[in-house]
């Protein structure tokens, strides 16, 4: 007696089948299309015409665009080295020196203020009577020509600048804890209110803007008589240019540099 095969259900054979082929479809898809992407023109030919024989397929479009960023010097998307940008803060600062002595030629204020420069730092010397009279920190409106000038000098320097310490000076203010208290709140006063007009008047970072009071501790010719007091009595600027090896340094490179300047 013949025995009959006991059917067992194929319908879960019969759709793990079809997932199987859809998965090998799809992985067949992908793997042409990643061949198509780095195809060579004779590889496109025989693709194209195993669909059909008769077709005479057009050489694989080609792909215009805009080029990329040379590596030229001088060309746009290469970073400057930190020489390049060194170099263009010194000559901002050498530039903002020129234009200091050629302001004060123009005002004839030789012997009001002085200018000199060290050490890449820029020091000016200015009278107590170009800002002061007395012993009052008001800035005197004769004054405000001078800093107009000085602060539109150096907005246009203002990205290569680092410091623009401001240090008010006075002479022996008198004996006793009065004339110490007097002497030095006077001092800070006059570089506070020299700061609190560049600020407003400049396009310097308020956070390079420094003022320090002296007092008399910090004479340039003795107390003994009315000349040298005058001569002690004055206000200094001392303008800083960035050190940009320094602060490459802290930031972490020059891209890192150029991400925060930008």
């Amino acid at each position: 007696m013949a025995l009959k095969k006991k059917s067992s259900g194929g319908g879960g054979a019969n759709w793990m089948d079809t997932y199987g082929d859809m998965v090998t479809l799809l992985l067949c898809f992908f793997v042409l299309l990643y061949s198509m992407s780095t195809i060579s023109e004779d590889n496109w030919k025989a693709i194209v015409q195993s669909f059909n024989p008769n077709a005479i397929p057009d050489p694989m479009p080609t792909i215009e665009g805009t080029p990329g960023p040379s590596a030229d010097d001088g060309e746009q998307g290469v970073a400057p080295t930190m020489e390049e940008l060194q170099e263009e803060v010194d000559q901002d600062m050498q530039s903002l020196m020129e234009a200091i002595q050629e302001f004060v030629q123009q005002q004839n204020l030789q012997d009001a203020m002085t200018v000199s420069q060290d050490g890449g730092k820029i020091f000016i010397t200015f009278s107590q009577s170009v800002f002061f009279s007395g012993d009052s920190s008001v800035i005197l409106k004769e004054a405000y020509p001078v800093l107009d000038g000085v602060s539109e000098m150096l907005s246009s320097v203002a990205s290569s600048l680092d410091e623009v310490r401001i240090q008010g000076h006075t002479a022996r203010a008198g004996s006793g804890p009065n004339g110490v208290i007097k002497d030095r709140t006077l001092a800070s006063e006059r570089a506070t209110n020299v700061v609190i007009y560049i600020q407003q008047h400049s396009d310097v970072p308020p956070s390079c803007l420094v003022s320090e009071g002296f007092g008399e501790w910090r004479p340039v010719a003795a107390n003994a008589t009315a000349e040298d007091r005058a001569k002690n009595r004055r206000v200094e600027m001392i303008i800083s240019g960035r050190d940009i090896e320094a602060e490459m340094a802290e930031q972490g490179g020059i891209q890192q540099y150029i991400v925060m300047t930008s």
